[in-house]
């Protein structure tokens, strides 16, 4: 396994779509599949898009296990999307203060739906899916936004809301954990 460098706000690549991947394209994908969830895990980050490492393809991870860049979020297993479509379950939203590895040390307000659910393929080409609340549906719509070529900040509502992680954790932390606390015990996740 190795880490990937990982592609920054600017980099014309994270703007572009990716394309869906072949059931049978998947067992060559696994040593990259790999690399993404190591690359994930070493920058601590909550879940980590293709794109983010300059691969074009629909593929994300999502893992949250004591995650120290977002100690409020609750865990989630280990997950491999492959080609994930996401369907709003109900038209209610919350206000996510949201950070991205490919956008290092800014975090913003952006608005997700409460409650989705995700059908996709696992690593192995099986179809799966999830309902998935909160926090957690935060997080799986950062990532597949990625596959879209998109990035939190083109969801910040106010741009008055953005902050560099130090200035968050200074003026903004407390509150927003006091939020997410809310967030988790209304949802689950």
């Amino acid at each position: 396994m190795a880490l990937l460098p990982i592609v920054t706000l600017g980099d014309p690549f994270l703007r572009e779509p990716s394309r869906e991947v072949m059931v049978e394209d998947l067992p060559s994908m696994q040593p990259f599949i790999d690399d993404l969830v190591e690359t994930m895990v070493h920058a601590n980050g909550a879940g980590l898009a293709a794109p983010q490492v300059g691969h074009g393809v629909r593929i994300c991870a999502i893992w949250v296990k004591d995650n120290p860049r977002y100690p409020y979020k609750p865990n989630w297993p280990l997950t491999i999307l492959v080609n994930p479509v996401l369907t709003p379950l109900s038209p209610e939203t919350f206000v996510n203060y949201e950070g991205c590895l490919s956008v290092p040390n800014l975090r913003g307000e952006v608005e997700r739906f409460a409650e989705i659910r995700v059908d996709a393929l696992d690593r192995t080409g099986k179809p799966v899916g999830y309902e998935v609340r909160g926090l957690t549906a935060g997080t799986f719509q950062h990532e597949c936004d990625h596959l879209d070529g998109l990035v939190f900040v083109d969801r910040v509502f106010n741009t008055k809301s953005l902050a560099t992680w130090a200035e968050f954790e200074k003026h903004h932390m407390e509150k927003f954990a006091t939020r997410a606390r809310a967030i988790v015990a209304k949802w689950g996740s």
